[in-house]
C-alpha cells in the first residue's frame, strides 16, 4: 500500500484537490444547507481547540454517540487530530452496555445526540467512573451543549492544534468500535488509520463515480461499515448529503437523485414492499401486467450470456412498463447501490438488478475495517455470492472452511484483550467464524456462521445465548432457540413448561385445566401468557435483540428426537429443519403484510 493517509487528512485533502466542492449538505429549516471543505475545517479545529483546553490527551478515549448527521463528522475528525481516539458508540444498546464501553474504554469525555442519552448518561456517572464530561449536539434544556467546546478552546492556539496533528502517524490507533461477543460482553476492535485507509483505497478503485457525484447517507456512521464508505466519498471528492431520517428517504432519494448509496438487506426489504404493496393495489389488467412484469425480473441473471433473446425481449418490454419506475423512484440517476452487514435475498436482488438498480453486495466484519470482498462493474456479479476480495486483502479458506482474512485491514486487536486477539488472529490471519466456498474460482460465497450469533437483515448482531439464558429463567418457559439469520427481526423457537403453566391455568384459567396438552398450549390464553414472559426478558436486551412473535412449540428437544446432543446442547440445524414451515409461515408472513 503506497499512498498513506490519516483519516482526518481526507478533509484537507479536498482542499487542494477538489477547492470548490460543497463537502456535506444536510437539511435546515426544511432546506438543504450546504458546507465547503474550508468552513468544515474551521469548525473541526475550533471543536479541537476546545477538547485540548479541556485537557484530552493523545490515545486518550472519547465518546461519540449520535445518529447521522453533521455534526458527527465535525466531531469524528476534532478528536481524531489531536491524536485522541474516537469511541463511536450506538444510540440504542442498554445501559449495561454503556457501563461496560465506559469503564472498559475509560471515558472520560463523551459527546451525544440529544438530551435523551445526556440523561441515560447522567443517570449512569455512579457506575461510570472515569466519566467527567457530557455534551449534548442537541440545543435542548438543562443539557451542557456541544458548542461550549467552541468558547472553551478560544484562546488556545492554533500552533498547539498543528503541533499535536503533525505527531499522529497513519499507524497509530483511530477509532475504538465495540462489537457484541459470543458471551455478550462487548470487544473493543482497535483500528488504526491505516487499517481503515486501505479499505478506503479499495473501496475507491472500484466505485464507478467522479468528484462532484453526489452520495446519500442515512445509515449510523458509528458503523464500521458506512464509516469508511463515507471516507471513500471523501477521498474521491463526493458531496456527501446526509438523509433527514428513514421515513424521509424517499423524498431525499428524490430530491438529492444520488449516484451512489450504501443499504442494509433491510432497506431493500422496506421499498420491495412498498412496491409490492403499490403493485397490489392495482386491479385488472394494470395488475396483471404489473405481476407479470415482476415475474419477469424475479428470473433476471446478471450475467448477458445466459439470458435468451426471447428473455431480454420481455425484459425490454417490462422495464418499459413497470421496472423503469423503480430505478426513477431511486433518483433515477444512481450508479452505485452498495449493500452489506447482512445477506440479501436473492430474489430482491435479481428484481432490482433487472429494473436497472445497480446493486452490489459485499461482505466485511468490524474487525476487517470492514470490507473484505464485494460485487462489482468491473469485474461483473454472481448472485447469491459476496464478490471478489477487495485490493490489499486477501483471503483463504481454511480446512473446515472457516473464511481466512490477510491485509492491512486487519485490525489491531481487542483492546484490553489479548486472550480473544490471539484466538481470533492467528499467525497474521484473521478467523472470521463464518463459513465459505468459491464460486465460478474466485466468487465468495457464504454458507454458514460458525458462531452461533447471526444478523438480522438491518445489520445488526443478534447473540442466542445470554437471550436463550434470560428467556428460560421464567418458569413458564422450558426451553428456547432464537432465530432470525438474515430476516428482519428476531424472533425465537419457545417450548413452554407445562406443568407450571397448567398450575398458574387452575387458578387463573380453570377452563383451561382439563384440555388436552396441545390445545392447552395453543389456546389463545396460554400464548399471551408466553408473550408475557417473553416481554419481560426482552427489557434486558437492545430493542433490535429483543424478540418478536415467537413460536410456541407443543413438543421439546429431547436427545431422542435428534434436536439435542448427549450433553443437552440444541442442535441448532436440526431444530430449525424440524420447524421450517413454522419459520416461514412467520417471515412470509411479514413479507405479505
Amino acid at each position: 500500500m503506497e499512498e498513506k493517509l490519516r483519516l482526518f487528512d481526507l478533509a484537507r485533502q479536498q482542499m487542494g484537490k477538489y477547492p470548490n466542492l460543497d463537502m456535506f449538505a444536510h437539511k435546515v429549516d426544511g432546506k438543504w444547507n450546504y458546507i465547503k471543505t474550508a468552513d468544515f475545517l474551521e469548525q473541526v479545529d475550533n471543536l479541537s481547540k476546545g477538547l485540548i483546553e479541556l485537557g484530552v490527551k493523545p490515545s486518550e478515549k472519547v465518546g461519540l454517540i449520535a445518529g447521522s448527521s453533521i455534526e458527527w463528522h465535525l466531531i469524528d475528525f476534532a478528536i481524531q487530530q489531536i491524536g485522541a481516539v474516537v469511541v463511536a458508540i450506538y444510540p440504542n444498546i442498554t445501559d449495561t452496555d454503556y457501563q461496560y464501553i465506559f469503564n472498559d474504554a475509560e471515558i472520560r469525555v463523551c459527546i451525544v445526540s440529544n438530551k435523551s442519552l445526556y440523561d441515560r448518561l447522567m443517570n449512569l456517572t455512579d457506575s461510570i467512573y472515569t466519566l467527567n464530561y457530557i455534551f449534548c449536539i442537541a440545543d435542548q434544556e438543562d443539557t451542557r451543549s456541544w458548542k461550549e467546546l467552541n468558547d472553551i478552546g478560544s484562546d488556545s492556539s492554533l500552533e498547539k492544534l498543528a503541533a499535536l496533528r503533525d505527531q499522529v502517524k497513519p499507524e497509530n490507533l483511530a477509532t475504538l468500535i465495540y462489537t457484541s461477543g459470543t458471551t455478550g460482553k462487548p470487544k473493543g476492535v482497535m483500528l488504526s488509520h491505516n487499517n481503515i485507509f486501505s479499505n478506503v483505497l479499495g473501496a475507491a478503485e472500484i466505485t464507478p463515480c467522479k468528484a462532484y457525484d453526489r452520495g446519500l447517507t442515512f445509515l449510523p456512521p458509528c458503523h464500521a461499515y458506512e464509516r469508511m464508505v463515507l471516507y471513500t466519498y471523501m477521498y474521491l471528492g463526493f458531496t456527501i448529503y446526509i438523509a433527514e431520517s428513514f421515513d424521509k428517504i424517499g423524498d431525499n432519494l428524490k430530491e438529492v437523485k444520488p449516484h451512489i448509496m450504501t443499504v442494509v438487506p433491510r432497506i431493500l426489504e422496506k421499498v420491495y414492499e412498498k412496491i409490492m404493496k403499490t403493485g397490489h393495489d392495482l386491479t385488472g389488467f394494470k395488475r396483471k401486467v404489473f405481476d407479470w412484469a415482476v415475474s419477469v425480473a424475479e428470473e433476471y441473471d446478471p450475467n448477458p450470456e445466459k439470458r435468451s433473446l426471447s428473455y431480454n425481449l420481455k425484459l425490454k418490454l417490462a422495464k418499459k412498463l413497470v421496472l423503469n419506475k423503480w430505478y426513477e423512484a431511486l433518483g433515477g440517476e444512481l450508479l452505485t447501490v452498495a449493500s452489506g452487514s447482512a445477506s440479501l435475498h436473492g430474489k430482491l436482488t435479481r428484481a432490482f438488478l433487472a429494473a436497472g438498480i445497480p446493486l452490489y453486495e459485499g461482505y466485511g466484519m468490524t474487525e476487517a475495517s470492514p470490507l473484505i470482498s464485494v460485487n462489482h462493474y468491473i469485474k461483473g456479479i454472481r448472485i447469491g455470492t459476496v464478490g471478489l476480495p477487495v485490493r490489499f486483502v486477501e483471503i483463504k479458506l481454511a480446512e473446515d472452511g472457516e473464511i481466512l482474512v490477510k491485509g492491512p485491514n486487519v485490525m489491531m486487536g481487542y483492546y484490553k484483550n489479548k486472550a480473544e486477539t490471539d484466538k481470533t488472529i492467528i499467525d497474521g490471519w484473521l478467523h472470521t467464524g463464518d463459513i465459505g466456498k468459491w464460486e465460478d474460482e474466485k466468487f465468495l460465497k457464504i454458507i454458514d456462521r460458525k458462531k452461533e450469533m447471526f444478523k438480522i437483515s438491518g445489520g445488526k448482531y443478534v447473540i442466542p445465548q445470554p437471550i436463550e439464558t434470560k428467556l428460560v429463567e421464567s418458569k413458564f418457559i422450558e426451553q428456547a432457540m432464537v432465530i432470525g439469520d438474515g430476516m428482519k427481526f428476531a424472533s425465537a423457537f419457545i417450548v413452554p413448561n407445562y406443568a407450571h403453566l397448567l398450575d398458574w391455568a387452575r387458578t387463573d384459567a380453570p377452563e383451561l385445566a382439563s384440555m388436552t396438552k396441545d390445545d392447552f398450549l395453543t389456546d389463545p390464553a396460554i400464548v399471551k401468557k408466553v408473550n408475557q414472559e417473553v416481554r419481560r426478558a426482552n427489557q434486558h436486551f437492545g430493542n433490535w435483540e429483543q424478540i418478536k412473535k415467537p413460536i410456541i412449540l407443543t413438543d421439546e428437544f429431547t436427545i431422542e428426537n435428534g434436536e439435542l446432543t448427549p450433553t443437552l446442547k440444541m442442535k441448532r440445524k436440526v431444530i430449525l429443519e424440524h420447524h421450517q414451515e413454522a419459520f416461514n409461515n412467520l417471515y412470509q408472513m411479514e413479507i405479505d403484510e
